[in-house]
């Protein structure tokens, strides 16, 4: 099967509704803030989603998606491969329905919809891969070129001693 490019709006009550599988590709160049923080990935990222309702009769949609990036590595300031793998379970809300994201089950995550029914995929998606990175990007011990014994933390320096403040009520008891 041939990978498409996913559209950057899509109305998922009407794709739920229809059923609708997707599996194709987002151009990692659109996403500014994803390119921001890693230092380099790669042209496409693989989505696949699938848009159906529930038992309940919720509109919902789940996916997955991958790609490669480059991390700069916190430790010894070199760039190292690292594999993005996210997962996503979404139910559509309208912005004035907050209680139904609060009675939502917890398996799905409320994502809002604009004023014509679509939520911006694009953004959704890479709010996830950013989600997907890790707090600190740091090789394996055993790959980074600063080993163990040459890591230095700095020095802590010695607490200030200050005069207990209740000191003066220690002296009171003596008399």
């Amino acid at each position: 099967m041939q990978k498409v490019k996913l559209p950057k709006l899509i109305d998922p009550v009407q794709s739920a509704t229809k059923r609708s599988d997707y599996k194709g590709v987002m151009m990692s160049s659109e996403m500014d803030r994803l390119t921001g923080v890693v230092a380099s990935i790669a042209d496409t990222i693989d989505v696949e989603m699938r848009f159906d309702k529930d038992a309940q009769g919720l509109n919902f949609f789940q996916g997955h998606m991958s790609t490669e990036v480059e991390l700069i590595c916190q430790r010894c300031g070199d760039t190292f491969a690292h594999s993005i793998q996210a997962t996503f379970c979404y139910s559509p809300i309208k912005g004035d329905e907050q209680d139904a994201a609060n009675e939502l089950p917890e398996v799905y995550e409320p994502v809002e919809v604009n004023d014509h029914g679509e939520i911006n995929l694009l953004q959704l998606l890479e709010d996830e891969l950013i989600l997907s990175l890790p707090i600190v990007a740091l090789h394996a011990e055993e790959d980074c070129k600063v080993k163990r014994d040459e890591m230095q933390f700095g020095e802590i320096e010695p607490a200030d001693e200050r005069p207990n403040p209740f000191a003066v009520l220690k002296e009171l008891k003596r008399d």
